[in-house]
């Protein structure tokens, strides 16, 4: 009898060990799944924080005419007021059968706000000119064009076909052209446009002789 109560003790050890053993092996198991899920969550949030720095920072649009097409990539880090302008009259289809009305070679080509019959289309309130931001008039960059109020641009807008730096800021008496993207492809169709022959109609000069219209202008995904 005795013998029989000192087995009992040990199975009982025994069972308790493996009881224990299976506590601990079930903690462990759920710790290591939740650090894991901790890690994945975190990893995630990392990725969608750069994916929307990304989506802030660049916005590239097509534009698209009848000399071809121009894509390019707006600066939205440095200009934000200006591209947020810009991207407001590409939602609302503003560009579409405007035309490129002031094209003079050795300069600039300037559109986005007359249609064929040289009618000015209405705009929507002047903005905040960003000449400051530090971008250059650089062969290939788009700008705001504007009267010679500084914040009066509003929705016309010039592509340099050359390096003009003294359209830069250099003063708050020479305030300079807001830079606020550049052409990343059709730098050929900006350089066909350059040189259409131009002509005075009605009281617009370097008017193209054929109208070079804008079809569409859309943000690309």
């Amino acid at each position: 009898m005795k013998n029989f109560y000192k087995y009992l003790s040990y199975v009982f050890i025994i069972i308790s060990i493996v009881l224990l053993i299976g506590i601990i092996s079930e903690s462990t198991a759920r710790d290591s799944k939740e650090d894991t899920s901790l890690d994945i969550s975190i990893t995630d949030e990392i990725q969608e924080e750069v994916d929307l720095q990304e989506e802030v920072d660049v916005v590239t649009v097509l534009m698209q005419t009848t000399q071809g097409n121009i894509t390019l990539e707006l600066d939205r880090a440095n200009a934000p007021i200006t591209v947020e302008n810009f991207i407001s009259y590409v939602e609302d289809d503003f560009y579409s059968g405007t035309v490129f009305h002031r094209v003079i070679d050795g300069f600039m080509i300037q559109g986005g706000g007359f249609t064929e019959d040289q009618v000015q289309k209405e705009t929507k309130t002047p903005i905040m000119l960003e000449s400051y931001n530090g971008l250059s008039n650089t062969r290939g960059t788009i700008a705001m064009a504007r009267t010679n109020v500084p914040n009066s641009a509003t929705s016309q807008f010039f592509i340099n076909v050359v390096d003009n730096t003294f359209l830069d800021f250099q003063s708050a008496s020479q305030p300079g052209y807001a830079v606020f993207g550049e052409v990343t492809q059709g730098m050929e169709v900006v350089d066909q446009i350059r040189l259409a022959q131009t002509t005075t109609k009605g009281p617009h000069q370097n008017w193209p002789v054929e109208d070079i219209v804008i079809t569409s202008v859309t943000i690309l995904e």
